[in-house]
């Protein structure tokens, strides 16, 4: 079983903070940090997915998710 790509921390909020605190920060680990080596024969995308998706080997994909929303800056314009 290969280990979620997607990782998550609290980091410290101190009490004089001068922002609201972000309690659960996320961030995403690339594949192939779980590959020591690229062993032949690994399935592959087709070439129309493969540009699309931006990787030839399914192993090696890794999706980006899309932001939370606007940001407080973004939402004044």
């Amino acid at each position: 079983m290969q280990p979620s790509q997607f990782r998550e921390y609290a980091p410290f909020v101190g009490p004089f903070d001068p922002c609201p605190p972000i309690r659960i920060k996320t961030y995403n680990v690339p594949p192939n940090l779980f590959v020591r080596f690229q062993p032949p024969g690994l399935p592959q995308f087709s070439p129309q997915e493969a540009l699309r998706l931006g990787t030839l080997w399914p192993a090696f994909y890794s999706p980006y998710p899309a932001p939370a929303g606007p940001r407080q800056e973004e939402e004044g314009v």
